[in-house]
Parts: structure tokens; C-alpha cells; sequence
């Protein structure tokens, strides 16, 4: 739908809404075409949970052995971490993802493709468009684990760290 703007307008599908667009694309394409281009969405959905799950986790359990406390600054301090690492790892995909999705119909042949083409701008390229997602991505992470933690200490549940916590 965001690209049908760029298409001639004799080939523009014109949907009126998304339901529209939806019942369309199964009567006129088939119901397997609804995931074309799920791919690319996909691995950057698994990279973007391992960045933020894994480094949060990491970073929380280092603060808690250098003896900071099980508090909102520990995890407002992990969670920005895990923000800002998740987005760097996920950048790439993104790009790819984005260049994939506003392509003009038959530009790239497959993903190999578009990372070569890619690759040609040199290696910041894949960081194009960094700080839009960090905007984006940045927020959500530290309002989820902040939320997280706060209702997990008003319940009552503790942390254990793998290793002693005290220093």
C-alpha cells in the first residue's frame, strides 16, 4: 500500500483500506503472496530481541556485582544499553529491509542483490537511517524493561546473579 504512490498510475492498485487490500491481494495474487518480503522482517525481528534481551540481561547483571542496586537507575542505564546496542545490530537489516520495500517493482532480483548494491556505498551505508531507528527503537526498549522491572520489584520477585552480586 505505502508503495503504490510510486508505481505508474496505470498500474497503481488503488486499495481503499487495508482490509481492502488484504481481501485484493489473496483474490488477485494468492494467499501465499501476504508474506512476500516477510523475510527480511523476520530476521530483523529475531536480532532485535537477542540485542535487547541479551545486552540488557548482560549489563543489568554487571551492575548488580559492582554493587549498584536492584533499582530504576540500574535499569534505565541497562535498558539504554540495550537500545542502543540492539539498534546497532539491527541497522543493517533494516537498511536492506527499507531499500527492499521502496524499490521500484523488479530493481533487485533477490537479497544478494540489494547487499551488493549496498555494499558499493561502503560499509555505512547498512547505517543509514542509524538515528530514525534509534529514535524509534530507543524509547520502546527502555519504557519496556523500566516497566518490566518495576512491576517485577512490586511483586516481589528477586534477581539472582549468575555470579555473587556484591563486589
Amino acid at each position: 500500500m505505502q508503495n503504490d504512490v510510486k508505481l505508474p498510475e496505470g498500474m497503481r492498485r488503488n486499495y481503499k483500506h487495508a482490509l481492502d487490500g488484504l481481501v485484493r491481494v489473496v483474490r488477485e495474487e494468492g494467499f501465499v503472496r501476504l508474506w512476500s518480503g516477510s523475510s527480511m522482517v523476520i530476521v530483523r525481528s529475531v536480532f532485535i530481541t537477542i540485542g535487547q534481551l541479551s545486552f540488557y540481561d548482560q549489563v543489568k547483571q554487571f551492575l548488580l556485582r559492582m554493587g549498584c542496586p536492584d533499582s530504576a537507575g540500574t535499569h534505565l542505564l541497562g535498558s539504554s544499553v540495550a537500545a542502543c546496542s540492539s539498534t546497532t545490530i539491527t541497522a543493517p537489516f533494516d537498511c536492506i529491509k527499507t531499500r527492499m520495500q521502496n524499490a521500484e517493482p523488479g530493481r533487485y532480483e533477490n537479497l544478494r542483490q540489494c547487499i551488493k548494491e549496498t555494499a558499493k556505498d561502503g560499509p555505512l551505508a547498512f547505517y543509514k537511517g542509524f538515528v530514525p531507528a534509534f529514535v524509534r527503537i530507543g524509547p520502546q526498549t527502555v519504557l519496556m524493561f523500566l516497566l518490566y522491572e518495576q512491576l517485577r520489584l512490586n511483586f516481589g520477585v528477586t534477581v539472582r546473579c549468575s555470579v555473587e552480586c556484591s563486589p
